[in-house]
């Protein structure tokens, strides 16, 4: 028997969140993948969302969770690393199809800020087709936590559900 690793126990947690949300109709799950790099010696967890707003442009939230063969050797061999190296890196990502409009890629962006705060790392790409006559844009908007997350914080890594969720009503509140 063996323990599991701190991203396996936080893979568990999260999933379990989401599925619960799921359930309950508050969410509705479109993707979810597991893996594993034998190359790379790393793993990499991420779980695809979207609400339930219908007639409406779909927004997907996804969550990925990521750790790499110097956090896993940080939590096993503990005498050969430093433990702050244990934990898994953390991103939160949403796209949206909309008109293409640097108005409402700013407004995302805004909205963001401020739910998740300032001090977070907000990157954006716009994906678009100049040929495209109808002028669709896919903007990705994909919030970073600049540390990592360690297994002591896995409470804190659960409530990160409610932010999605509540970025993604706020998000509804644009008009696309």
């Amino acid at each position: 028997m063996f323990d599991p690793t701190a991203f396996e126990n936080m893979k568990v947690v999260m999933e379990g969140g989401f599925y619960d949300r799921d359930l309950s109709g508050e969410i509705r799950i479109v993707d979810r993948n597991d893996m594993i790099n034998s190359a790379k010696m790393c793993r990499k967890y991420d779980i695809t969302f979207a609400d339930h707003a219908e007639g409406m442009p779909e927004i997907l939230c996804t969550f990925i969770m990521e750790a790499g063969l110097d956090n896993l050797a940080a939590e096993l061999l503990p005498q050969g690393k430093s433990k702050m190296l244990a934990g898994c890196r953390i991103s939160v990502n949403f796209t949206i199809k909309h008109q293409h409009d640097h108005k409402k890629i700013q407004e995302i962006r805004e909205v963001l800020e401020q739910i998740w705060g300032i001090g977070r790392k907000i990157e954006q790409t716009v994906k678009y087709s100049p040929e495209n006559r109808q002028s669709l844009a896919e903007t990705e908007t994909i919030i970073s936590f600049n540390r990592l997350v360690q297994e002591e914080q896995i409470d804190d890594l659960h409530e990160m559900i409610t932010y999605m969720t509540a970025s993604m009503d706020a998000l509804r509140n644009i008009q696309f």
